[in-house]
């Protein structure tokens, strides 16, 4: 059986005031374009420079993924920012941990 990977994700903007929640299924990729489109106001994490990568959690089944995507969103600030200090208690930017060699 072929192993699947779906990523839900945090990022945020230089300064760590705005989040952004998003799910894909090659985070690399995903962070590159966020970046890429940083200052474009034609979408949000564009908008508001949510490119740097603060939380992520990988999936094997894309429903599981899609779920867990739509209940963080419908978190409080206060809940998403629990969670990423769980995973990551620095707010290290992770972009380039996630790049493959």
């Amino acid at each position: 059986m072929n192993e699947h990977n779906y990523f839900v994700y945090i990022t945020t903007n230089p300064n760590k005031t705005v989040l952004y929640v998003g799910i894909t299924n090659d985070l690399e990729r995903r962070i590159a374009e966020h970046k890429a489109n940083r200052g474009k106001p034609d979408s949000f994490a564009g908008k508001y420079y949510c490119y740097n990568l603060v939380f992520w959690q990988r999936f094997d089944y894309v429903n599981d993924a899609i779920d867990a995507e739509k209940e963080i969103k419908d978190w409080t600030r206060a809940k998403k920012e629990e969670l990423i200090r769980e995973f990551n208690p620095a707010w290290k930017f992770l972009n380039e941990e996630i790049k493959e060699d």
